[in-house]
């Protein structure tokens, strides 16, 4: 059963929001991943943090990533007329829903459940129900055929953790790539471990920012997601807030690498 999403509370940053009662939202698969050992804190591990943040606030996710706009460089380098794509950790699909004008059909793999019933219902309002398939998989494990996609892509969701991707996550994805095709890191970290691994940095120009609803929402969310900085995003009053000052790295890079084998 899934627990009801809890009430945005904004003046609440994101490693305060969740206690150790709240590992039992963990399904066994999401238990052995994230939490190994049986036990863990959200208010001292922010990434646990984060995957707590998915299945009790999805709505709170979406609204953060919806802000976030990736460069639209990325999106257009992105190869076209794919026959097939998968995507890894496609979240609420804030690439998802750019993928379908990339290819003939897409494959969106979400572990957790809240989030896959998002982005459901985001592609049934859009008319796009038939175009994408959205299944349950985590990045060691993909539930894909060997050598099955063209493109396959991870946006802002992998890092070289093995919970999040690491060793087993990579070969996966490049397990499912066919040869000739494309795996493509969006807004990665640690580029120096994908750059060891035979994959080339690509980045584009340009000021960015983040584009909320309005001015209480970046002041909102400011609070939650980025609260070193939420005092300038009040003082500057504005819904659109530049990348810098929220002191992260903008969506404008990718990771790629071409499969040969």
């Amino acid at each position: 059963m899934t627990r009801p999403e809890a009430p945005a509370d904004a003046g609440r940053d994101l490693r305060s929001r969740y206690t150790a009662s709240d590992l039992g939202v963990f399904t066994c698969d999401e238990a052995s991943r994230f939490v190994p050992q049986g036990d863990g804190d959200p208010q001292t591990d922010v990434v646990l943090a984060w995957e707590l943040l998915y299945r009790l606030e999805p709505g709170l996710y979406d609204r953060l990533a919806s802000a976030e706009r990736l460069h639209p460089g990325v999106v257009d380098w992105l190869p076209r007329g794919v026959d097939r794509i998968a995507e890894v950790g496609a979240g609420t699909g804030r690439l998802t829903m750019e993928l379908i004008e990339h290819g003939q059909h897409v494959v969106a793999v979400e572990p957790a459940l809240p989030m896959r019933r998002i982005l459901r219902r985001k592609l049934a309002e859009a008319g796009h129900g038939d175009r994408v398939r959205v299944v349950r998989g985590f990045f060691a494990q993909l539930p894909l055929p060997d050598d099955s996609a063209g493109l396959v892509v991870a946006c802002s969701a992998f890092t070289p953790s093995p919970g999040h991707g690491g060793e087993d996550g990579l070969a996966e994805m490049e397990r499912v790539c066919r040869p000739g095709g494309w795996v493509v890191i969006i807004w990665p970290n640690h580029l120096d471990w994908l750059a060891a691994r035979g994959y080339r940095h690509v980045s584009f120009p340009g000021p960015m920012s983040v584009e909320f609803g309005s001015c209480d929402e970046a002041v909102e969310l400011a609070e939650i997601f980025y609260p070193k900085a939420a005092g300038e995003v009040r003082r500057r009053g504005r819904r659109d807030v530049p990348f810098e000052v929220l002191g992260i790295n903008p969506p404008r890079d990718l990771a790629c690498k071409v499969l040969s084998r």
